[in-house]
Parts: C-alpha cells; structure tokens; sequence
C-alpha cells in the first residue's frame, strides 16, 4: 500500500511538472515599451504586425516622449523603451542591468506653420534661429521677408509652438539650433526639456499631436515635428530651411538620407559596457543636397534579464531591420544604410 501511495503520488506530481512546462512554453510573451513620439507611427506598425506574425508575443507600446521613456527604463517598469535623445552616461549608470542602445529608424525634425495665403515659405538659419531664439517675432520681418522676394507677408506676431513634455525631438531640435547660433545657445540651449523664451507669444503641448493641434488652430503658428507625423496627417505647409550649405532644401527621403549620409558612429564601446555605441548625431550635415536637421533614434533595452524576453526582444530587432525598414520611406522615415543595419544586428545579440 506504502509503495502504491508514493507512486502514485510521485505520478501525480510528474504530470502536474509537465502541465506547468506545457503551459509555460505556450504561454504568451508580453512586451511592454514607452518613449518616444518621434518614431511612434513606424513603430506602431511594426509591432502590430510583429505581433501578428510571431505566435506567443504581444508588444505594447506608449507614446509619451523620450524623457518618460528612459525614466521607465530606469525605473524597471517597461522591458525596452525607446529615446531620439538616445541616453546619457548618467542616465546608462542608473540601470543595473545595463543597456543596449539601439540606432532602428531615422527621420527628419520639421516646421510646420499656419498662415493663410503664404505657401512654400523658405526660412534662412537667421530666421528661424531667431523665431525659436524669440528675437525674430514678426511674419514681415526683414530676415523672413528677404528669403521670400514677391510674398505678402503679413505684420502680425510669430506663435511658437513647442514641446511640453520631456522630448527628445526637442533634443534633436535644439541641438541643430544651438550648433548654428549662438544667441540660441546661450539663450536657450540644447535639451529634452529647454527654458524656451518666457514671452506671450511662446505656446507648449504635448507631443507631436499636440503642438500639430496648436498650430492648426492659429493663424500666424509655426512649430516643430516629426517629418512622418506631418506626411501622415497630410500637413502642407512646410517650411524649406537653409542648410549649412546655404542651400533650401524640402525635407524628403533624398535630402534626409544625404544628412545622415554625414553620420559616423564612435569607436569603442558604451561607459563602463562591453556593449557597441552606436550613438551619432549629425547637428548640421554638410552637403547641398542635406536636409539640414535630422537624426537616427533609438529602442532602449536591458542588457541583462528574462532568457524569453530577450530572445523576444531580438526577433524584435531583426523585424525592425529586415522588415521594417521596407516601409520607412512610404511612412515619412530614412531607411538605415546597409552598413548601420549590419551594426544593429550585431550588437543586439546583447541583449540576453
């Protein structure tokens, strides 16, 4: 009776071992991300048709500005983020897992405005480093009006629109103002969150949405967002911007891909990691074809953590590159090079 007892005891207990392993292997793999507006219509589609294609993931990801993003990942409550600000060494040093930062798509930082009657409007570096420095004010100010020969512009304020939240299209942003004025600089300065002017005319909201919103509903507005955001919502006016070169140029795939054509990656590796840096900015590309502010931004891992997670989080990756970048062009966004591509599939692996 002893021995029939155990046995069956020791029965019950393999069948329920293999129940919870059959379970477990079949269980769904739940990634959750947050970060940056920037990129978030390509990623939407991504993940929504990643998820689609491989059995057993979901990812979920939310919008709320790269700041939000790397303080998730910093505070453990995400499984990958994502930063067009990239991150710093004091930010890197607060996660204890470690990072993998990771260059998956790129684009172009666009401003849009609304003003009746006036299309095709080109805005010198002087012009629109002053409109965001908060010295030009003006629509007929004498350095917009000498770049648009033959337009009525009219004698009426400039409403800047800028970002509210933490965000790293500001970062890029302010980046590129800064490198080509210093009144910008010294006034402003380069940040995710910067001290805009503190003048009636300077308006924030929240995220690209947001400022769109803003801009819609004034006459008289310019404001800064992704390139791809402003091609999904069909925005048309958009301003030419002078380039280093002295040059207008339209924002597109051609000018933007001349920009990044200028970025070179760092040797070595990131702070205190084994891990790749592939961090490059390009704050103001030579070439007269370059579109004059674009940039790469990045997905956010933990180096170390869940063996099903990462390996997940891999597959993400690759789609990313392999598949992915298919539909950056049609969306508003600059497929990576071939030779970035190759460096993302390499340092992914990583991710463990």
């Amino acid at each position: 009776m002893r021995k029939s007892y155990f046995t069956k005891v020791a029965l019950a207990a393999g069948f329920a071992s293999m129940m919870a392993l059959s379970a477990s292997a079949g269980a769904e793999v739940k990634l959750n991300g947050s970060g940056a507006s920037f990129p978030f219509p390509i990623y939407s589609k991504w993940f929504k048709d990643f998820s689609a294609s491989h059995d057993g993931i979901r990812v979920d990801y939310q919008s709320k500005g790269s700041g939000a993003g790397i303080q998730d990942l910093i505070n453990g409550t995400v499984d990958f983020a994502a930063s067009d600000a990239a991150m710093n060494e004091k930010e890197m040093a607060k996660v204890k897992q470690g990072v993998v930062l990771l260059p998956m798509t790129a684009g172009e930082i666009v401003l849009i405005y609304h003003l009746k009657g006036v299309d095709g409007l080109k805005l010198s570096r002087t012009a629109y480093a002053g409109i965001f420095s908060g010295t030009v004010t003006k629509w007929n100010d004498p350095a917009i009006a000498a770049t648009n020969p033959g337009v009525s512009l009219p004698d009426k304020n400039i409403t800047v629109v800028t970002r509210s939240d933490s965000s790293g299209t500001s970062f890029i942003f302010t980046g590129h103002l800064s490198a080509i004025s210093d009144t910008f600089k010294n006034n402003v300065g380069q940040g995710k969150a910067p001290a805009w002017p503190q003048t009636g005319t300077f308006v924030a909201a929240p995220k690209n949405d947001g400022v769109t919103a803003q801009v819609q509903q004034n006459d008289g507005a310019i404001g800064y967002v992704e390139y791809g955001y402003a091609k999904l919502t069909g925005w048309k006016q958009v301003a030419k911007l002078e380039n280093k070169a002295g040059k207008f140029v339209a924002p597109g795939p051609e000018s933007g891909a001349a920009a990044l054509a200028a970025a070179r990656f760092p040797e070595g590796t990131l702070p205190g990691s084994d891990v790749p840096n592939l961090i490059a900015w390009v704050t103001d590309p030579e070439g007269d074809a370059s579109y004059p502010i674009a940039s790469f931004t990045w997905m956010l891992f933990y180096k170390d953590q869940d063996d099903a997670k990462a390996e997940a989080l891999r597959k993400l990756v690759r789609y990313g590159v392999e598949e992915g970048q298919k539909i950056a062009d049609s969306m508003g966004y600059i497929p990576l090079p071939a030779s970035v591509a190759e460096k993302v599939l390499s340092a992914a692996e990583y991710i463990k």
